[in-house]
């Protein structure tokens, strides 16, 4: 099990234990969580409706992708640590990680 913090719309902290061996994706975690996290393409990075910023914990989560960078350049605010929920894989990396929430409410 990895734990870590989501910071939702309104700036409330929550910490969240999700197992790591079942290769889900934060977004998966977070709409199980009862998050609102859009995500209609389903997971598949088309369009950054899974939008996060990671506030700690982004150095073990390796780079973006070009698709993912690609969709988060379409984004009418981005920030240095924005990444999709879609594209991070719930792993040990994630240990201790804040996870701000970004993307457009349900």
């Amino acid at each position: 099990m990895v734990t870590f913090e989501v910071e939702d719309l309104d700036g409330n902290r929550q910490s969240i234990e999700a197992p790591d061996d079942m290769g889900l994706s934060l977004m998966e975690v977070l709409k199980a969580s009862d998050y609102p996290v859009l995500a209609t393409c389903g997971g598949m990075a088309l369009c950054a409706t899974c939008h996060v910023e990671v506030l700690e914990g982004k150095d073990g989560l390796g780079d973006a992708s070009d698709v993912e960078l690609d969709q988060l350049e379409t984004l009418p605010e981005l920030f240095p640590t924005s990444r999709l929920a879609c594209q991070i894989r719930i792993s040990d990396m994630l240990e201790g990680a804040v996870i701000k929430l970004r993307g457009e409410e349900n």
